[in-house]
């Protein structure tokens, strides 16, 4: 089954129209629209599945955030620079942040968090995948809670709270923006990591840029569209970071999805052109908003 929706999901606008067409590349074959909403330009999948069919697009041992897979060469150097971000992550929460007590939603098998618990943070994890979170727990004694227990965490709980390429996933966009604000402490800190849709790699590779990543994303964002949904949500407007070595990742599956095969010259490539066009402007590949709730009295 699937769903329409009939307004924007960020500025609520009726006014839509299509933006491309995409295939899913990565499990389906099955074909998608993105529309894009003509008062704010926010970009997001429509129609798509309804929210619990959409657990059957995740299902491939080839999905690496879930299975952690070392098989082939690609999901090798995956683990490798996933160590490297990692500790760029934490470096990055350690620069923005005083507190200790951290939430990651969408925490996958764990890596991020076990990490962080391993710097003295009280960390908690929310994970929809019944296995990923089975692998967290069992590998890294953390706690890791279904995605239906976030209701019950208490108000203003965490110091931080990360979502590492998870908004773009989440079926109920303004719940969730809701529970981020009620779950952060006043002078708590969110980061939001997705995929930019406005980059040099998206417009390089159009129907084939493997982060539209259809129906899995369900939400295309840019840094106009994310700072509109942070702020209508009472978040102040974000700083934004880059990450770099996303350009280069993304680049070489889009490759992969436009020839058939593996094109590392033509990935590398565009994934430094990406990096190298998105200086003056902060437009890379994927960005990161670390935002705090604004103050009322």
């Amino acid at each position: 089954m699937i769903e329409k929706l009939e307004a924007c999901p960020v500025c609520s606008s009726g006014e839509i129209s299509l933006f491309i067409g995409c295939d899913d590349h990565f499990l389906s074959h099955e074909h998608f629209n993105i529309e894009a909403c003509k008062s704010c330009g926010f970009k997001f999948t429509n129609p798509r599945p309804v929210a619990n069919e959409l657990g059957k697009y995740y299902q491939s041992k080839e999905y690496i955030s879930h299975s952690n897979s070392r098989q082939g060469i690609f999901n090798i150097v995956y683990q490798l620079l996933r160590k490297f971000t990692i500790a760029g992550k934490y470096r990055l929460i350690r620069k923005l942040s005083s507190g200790n007590k951290i939430l990651d939603i969408g925490c996958a098998t764990g890596e991020f968090l076990a990490y962080m618990k391993s710097k003295g943070y009280d960390a908690t994890g929310i994970e929809p995948d019944e296995n990923a979170r089975k692998m967290a727990k069992e590998q890294h004694s953390l706690k890791v809670l279904d995605e239906t227990d976030i209701d019950q965490l208490p108000d203003g709980s965490f110091d931080v709270i990360t979502l590492w390429h998870v908004l773009e996933h989440v079926s109920g966009l303004e719940k969730r923006m809701q529970d981020l604000n009620r779950l952060l402490s006043a002078n708590g800190i969110l980061i939001i990591a997705v995929p930019n849709a406005n980059s040099y790699d998206a417009k390089v590779y159009g129907e084939f840029w493997a982060a539209y990543d259809v129906p899995r994303h369900l939400y295309h964002f840019s840094s106009e569209s994310m700072t509109t949904l942070l702020q209508r949500f009472n978040f102040e407007k974000p700083e934004i970071f880059p990450m770099k070595l996303d350009s280069y990742y993304v680049s070489l599956l889009s490759e992969k999805y436009k020839r058939g095969k593996m094109g590392y010259m033509g990935g590398i490539w565009n994934g430094y052109c990406s990096n190298w066009s998105a200086r003056k402007e902060m437009n890379y590949s994927s960005l990161i908003f670390a935002s705090k709730k604004k103050i009322t009295h």
